[in-house]
């Protein structure tokens, strides 16, 4: 579940690669799984396991910087998997939780915060319980014994946990985006963005690896996906390829082709953010 951005602010770069790369330059095809024989993408994610959490923003967004990181500083040359924490992003009520939320404000904790490694905490697909994000919500490793079946999660988080220090993964900028010819350019100068689309009853039994489509006038946005790459197929019809927060067992091994067609492809051009990873802290 996704609500809509709102205009609450942002960091933009002082030239949008949209700006700077001609639309003539942009290759037919590209896509970060398969890129100069390296896949770039950090690992896919399932946000309903153990149990049901509308914490697609989070998973979106978290997913496209942990890509980012990847390709800016080559960490897949060095065959070094990374993936930040989603959970991270709820516990903090980063702009939402399991009943949703706003991706930019996600980008914004990026920006202020840092996001931790996804081995600093543990997806559980729920809200935190209490109001506060203390920094054992951050990042935690815990000691035998393991907790009493009669103990409370708040107990057992007090009980042999302690916090840890963590790499902060920032955002230096970030900023929305929309439109097939900015998309292609931030994708190609950068690497995946996260976009909104609405998600109908027959795009949740997509499945397989064919160009989808559905007839929408005027597509109402209820989830967040993130698309790493384009193409074109025999027939000269343009696609998106997309990965999908549902599990590898969901589309493709957890990736989706979308077409370009106005009217059919489910908004994504309407409403996407981006941000740019940095491992320094940004200063305002």
């Amino acid at each position: 579940m996704i609500k809509n951005n709102l205009e609450k602010g942002y960091v933009p770069l002082e030239v949008n690669s949209w700006d700077k790369i001609p639309k003539e330059v942009l290759p037919e095809n590209l896509d970060w799984r398969f890129h100069k024989g390296f896949n770039w993408l950090s690992w896919n994610k399932n946000q309903h396991i153990p149990e049901y959490c509308g914490s697609c923003w989070a998973q979106a967004t978290t997913s496209a910087l942990a890509d980012r990181f990847i390709i800016k500083f080559g960490l897949s040359a060095l065959h070094t998997p990374l993936g930040l924490s989603a959970q991270v992003i709820v516990n903090c009520n980063a702009g939402g939780n399991c009943q949703g939320g706003e991706p930019l404000d996600a980008y914004k904790y990026a920006y202020e915060q840092g996001v931790p490694h996804s081995s600093c905490e543990q997806y559980v697909a729920e809200n935190l319980y209490k109001d506060t994000c203390d920094p054992i919500d951050l990042c935690r490793d815990c000691t035998w014994p393991p907790c009493g079946a009669n103990q409370t999660t708040e107990e057992c988080v007090n009980s042999g946990c302690t916090v840890r220090e963590f790499t902060h993964h920032y955002a230096s900028h970030y900023f929305p985006l929309n439109g097939t010819d900015k998309m292609k350019a931030e994708i190609y100068e950068n690497g995946p963005i996260a976009c909104g689309i609405q998600a109908t009853p027959d795009f949740d039994n997509y499945h397989g690896d064919y160009i989808y489509g559905e007839k929408i006038d005027e597509p109402e946005i209820n989830h967040s996906i993130s698309i790493l790459g384009w193409g074109t197929d025999d027939t000269g019809n343009e696609f998106w390829v997309g990965r999908n927060s549902w599990g590898n067992y969901w589309g493709n091994w957890g990736f989706f082709k979308l077409t370009m067609k106005q009217g059919f492809n489910l908004g994504v051009d309407t409403d996407c953010v981006a941000a740019i990873p940095s491992y320094d802290k940004p200063t305002p």
